[in-house]
């Protein structure tokens, strides 16, 4: 039972690294093309932006809307890898 266990957490983190991992790049991402480094009038720029936007945009979508509005900062990013490097250190604490 434990080596199953320890099987499902192994995936977990992967899965949390993973996501972690898009969080980074669709930050990294918008900052290049806010700072007009990208321009997404090229379509293959656009079409990665808009994948990484599609895959963060649910987790950030309901700490949006729970959190206060601070003009143009938006810290929901932050809130999100704070929340995954949360679950990594419970998952590594009770599960390893």
């Amino acid at each position: 039972m434990g080596t199953q266990m320890q099987a499902i957490a192994l995936i977990a983190l992967f899965i949390l690294d993973i996501a972690w991992w898009f969080v980074i790049i669709s930050v990294i991402l918008s900052w290049l093309i806010a700072f007009n480094v990208l321009d997404t009038r090229n379509n293959f720029v656009y079409q990665i932006a808009n994948m990484f936007h599609q895959l963060t945009e649910p987790l950030y979508r309901p700490i949006r809307n729970f959190m206060p509005d601070l003009g143009g900062i938006d810290l929901s990013p932050l809130v999100v890898l704070v929340g995954i490097y949360a679950l990594r250190v419970i998952i590594i604490t009770n599960l390893l």
